[in-house]
């Protein structure tokens, strides 16, 4: 996998809300989805998803960050720790990430083709 994720900042804060990733390797993002998952009573994690982002087409670099914001805003571009930084907006209108411990997952997808229901 050429992206990865590093850390989700400032859970269950909406305005601040963010999950960091970055660039192993020159990239499209669209071939990547982050989701968070549920637990089970137990507290083990489940493989039921609550909330998906798709990432739109985007080219990115080796080295280049990428931060996905829960809040609603506008994609933008900028620079951390001295390196290309892509800006993301959710637009979900609540926090997805739980302060007692999410898990974030980052899905590689690859697609051969589309179908629509009739």
């Amino acid at each position: 996998m050429t992206l990865k994720l590093l850390a989700i900042y400032n859970a269950g804060d909406l305005d601040k809300e963010n999950v960091l990733l970055q660039a192993d390797a020159d990239c499209q993002l669209n071939a990547y989805i982050i989701c968070d998952n549920t637990y089970a009573s137990d507290g083990t994690i489940t493989n039921r998803h609550c909330h998906m982002y798709h990432f739109q087409k985007k080219s990115i670099k080796k080295g280049d960050y990428v931060v996905l914001f829960t809040k609603v805003g506008k994609n933008s571009e900028g620079t951390y720790k001295e390196a290309p930084l892509h800006r993301f907006y959710w637009g979900v209108g609540s926090t997805v990430w739980n302060k007692d411990g999410d898990c974030a997952h980052l899905l590689q997808v690859k697609s051969v083709g589309n179908i629509r229901t009739k």
